[in-house]
């Protein structure tokens, strides 16, 4: 089987990104990294794929906190695009997707968010959860759209909420289930288990004919 060609983005750790990179490693994920971006330069993501001898990119410094310029989507769009990209990632990018980059992947781009969507869309998912006082959250894999945290639902994992959970015990446990649950759903892409969001073969994806 022909690998699956990735490319993550993220903005900071990258312990998801180290988590897939590993079971792709392990024979476990049929897949390889072809691109991996950050918005931030000194993210520790950026590190570790240089570190495998991974191709990066780094997006220009824009004015604003939550989005790229589009000029500077266009250009991270491009350089997956140039990279062979069928599948992109997001691992802890904390940037809104606009045209640029939803265009450009329609249908071939998820996410992985620290609770059980729809409940606590938004940052720090985990701590809105404990506020909450629900018994469980989780993490969700889903598609992206140009809702935030709004895309269709490929597959979740359960964490529950333990008596005396602080917000960092609580994200520890539910990154424990992000790890697990990526990995997972990239390899059930990858061997067509379970469905993409749209045929890539009417783009020019994995399955031309």
């Amino acid at each position: 089987m022909k690998p699956l060609r990735l490319g993550v983005l993220g903005s900071g750790k990258g312990s998801n990104f180290v988590a897939l990179v590993e079971a792709i490693r392990q024979g476990e994920v049929p897949a390889e990294i072809v691109l991996v971006a950050s918005d931030r330069k000194e993210a520790a993501l950026l590190e570790h794929a240089r570190e495998l001898k991974l191709p990066v990119h780094v997006c220009r410094r824009g004015t604003f906190r939550t989005k790229l310029e589009p000029e500077i989507e266009k250009e991270l769009a491009e350089a997956l695009v140039s990279a062979g990209a069928e599948l992109v990632v997001l691992a802890g990018y904390m940037r809104v997707l606009k045209e640029p980059l939803l265009g450009k992947f329609p249908g071939r781009i998820l996410n992985i968010h620290p609770s059980l969507l729809p409940s606590f869309p938004g940052l720090r998912a985990w701590e809105q959860a404990l506020q909450a006082r629900v018994i469980q959250t989780g993490c969700t894999v889903h598609w992206v759209n140009e809702t935030v945290d709004g895309g269709a639902i490929i597959r979740q994992a359960k964490v529950p909420v333990k008596a005396g959970d602080t917000a960092e015990s609580l994200h520890a446990r539910i990154q424990e289930a992000e790890h697990r649950l990526l990995p997972e759903v990239v390899r059930e892409l990858a061997t067509g288990k379970i469905p993409w969001a749209e045929d890539p073969r009417k783009d020019g994806g994995r399955w031309k004919d």
